[in-house]
């Protein structure tokens, strides 16, 4: 039977112009449209004429002599009328349908009819309607096939034939109206999949930028904060010196000061292009086209590495106290690392940036299976200091991020007169240090 979808591009269960056959709508549509559609009706058509003009060439050479002279052109018109009734089997399967078990009531010619209208209606139509109609329509032939027939065992075989053509018809349709549905679920599944993929990508690829741009706040704001307290020294003592408060700076002077500012210049464009490499590792592996590369992340740094943070504070003249209690030798996974590395990175330069001269607590502690705590605190300034250094206001924000990645806690603000940045992140006991 028919098997083509809605024709045009038409919705399941649309009639023409989109109206909807309503509750129970099945997987096809009432347009016709397109070739196929047309080929089908076209072919539906013609088994049905050739049925009917079976029934007019039989009446014709008395091959239904036993059928009364009256009811042989009333079969004929009606069966004429049911093979007409089909070109709307699409946008009216029920109406058809019904319209069929009636006429086939008092005409044979419209069996085949019946059978399309049938297999339609279950293709288009909940079983329930389908099933309705094939028994309306046995019951409303048992007239003709008890009194019609010549003999009792005639009557039996066209009672057999016929249920096993309404039965039949209805399961085909059934059957294809399932096999519809099935691929319609399949195609909504494998849509809701290509979604579903896509929304992850685009999550993963928002993620790794936010995780770039925490990595670039911090390497910028931490260098440039060193940067600005070198210059604005330099530029402090020149003043005094210009006005005669002080004595000029010596070269000796001059040249450290500008060696630090250098070397501080230099580490920050170091650090940045360890931050932009990740942007360029897509470029740099040939032959890598998963959705994930170029994200590879940089060299987490070693708890070693904060000792010299800190050393690089003191040559700038801030002043910083460390205390470090971690195993000889022990180091926590590489994301911990680096996630502790940021935090005192940025408790420092928000020591510069709004505590300028005041003394920082930098302490670290912890051991596998204990967890790694980071304590980064300073005296809270007297009145409100501005800040000479600007920045994006955004560095306990992204350390929050990361802390919440990592699965620790993290804890910042005044506390008896002093700021404190502490946070405790997870160290497992067998974990595996990249």
């Amino acid at each position: 039977m028919d098997t083509t979808p809605a024709a045009g591009g038409a919705s399941p269960g649309t009639g023409p112009g989109g109206a909807s056959h309503g509750e129970g709508t099945g997987p096809d549509g009432g347009e016709r449209g397109g070739p196929r559609g047309r080929a089908v009706d076209a072919l539906f058509l013609l088994v049905a004429a050739l049925v009917w003009a079976y029934h007019l060439l039989a009446y014709g050479v008395g091959v239904y002599a036993y059928v009364p002279s009256w009811l042989a052109p009333l079969d004929l018109a009606l069966g004429l009328v049911a093979c007409l009734a089909l070109w709307w089997r699409r946008s009216h399967p029920l109406g058809v349908g019904v319209l069929l078990c009636l006429l086939q009531a008092v005409s044979g010619s419209a069996v085949a009819a019946l059978v399309v209208a049938l297999v339609n209606l279950a293709v288009r139509r909940p079983w329930q309607q389908a099933a309705t109609v094939a028994v309306a329509a046995i019951l409303l032939g048992l007239p003709w096939i008890v009194m019609v027939p010549p003999t009792r065992g005639d009557s039996v075989v066209v009672l057999t034939i016929a249920t096993l053509l309404v039965v039949g018809s209805v399961g085909w349709g059934v059957a294809i109206r399932t096999r519809r549905q099935l691929i319609e679920r399949l195609r909504a599944d494998v849509r809701r999949e290509r979604e579903d993929r896509e929304r992850r990508l685009a999550a993963a690829r928002t993620e790794e930028r936010q995780r770039i741009a925490r990595e670039m706040h911090d390497v910028v704001a931490h260098r440039m904060s060193l940067l600005s307290v070198h210059a604005g020294a330099l530029a402090y003592r020149t003043e005094r010196a210009d006005r005669g408060e002080a004595p000029p700076l010596e070269s000796a002077e001059l040249g450290e000061a500008v060696r630090v500012i250098r070397d501080n210049a230099h580490q920050a464009l170091e650090e940045l292009g360890g931050v932009l490499s990740v942007l360029r590792a897509a470029d740099t592996a040939p032959g890598r086209e998963d959705d994930h590369a170029g994200t590879a992340a940089p060299q987490p740094p070693a708890l070693s590495d904060v000792t010299r943070l800190v050393r690089e504070a003191v040559r700038a003249g801030q002043r910083v106290r460390s205390s470090h209690d971690v195993p000889e030798g022990a180091e926590p996974p590489g994301q911990v690392r680096r996630t502790a590395y940021r935090l005192v990175q940025e408790g420092l330069t928000n020591t510069r940036k709004h505590a300028p001269g005041a003394r920082v607590d930098v302490r670290i502690s912890g051991a596998p299976g204990r967890g790694l705590e980071v304590s980064v605190a300073n005296p809270l300034p007297v009145g409100v200091v501005p800040a000479e250094i600007p920045g994006a206001g955004a560095g306990l924000t992204g350390l929050s991020e990361r802390v919440a990645l990592e699965g620790g806690t993290l804890r910042h603000g005044p506390e008896d007169g002093v700021f404190r940045l502490l946070a405790v992140l997870p160290w497992p006991e067998t974990a595996e240090v990249p």
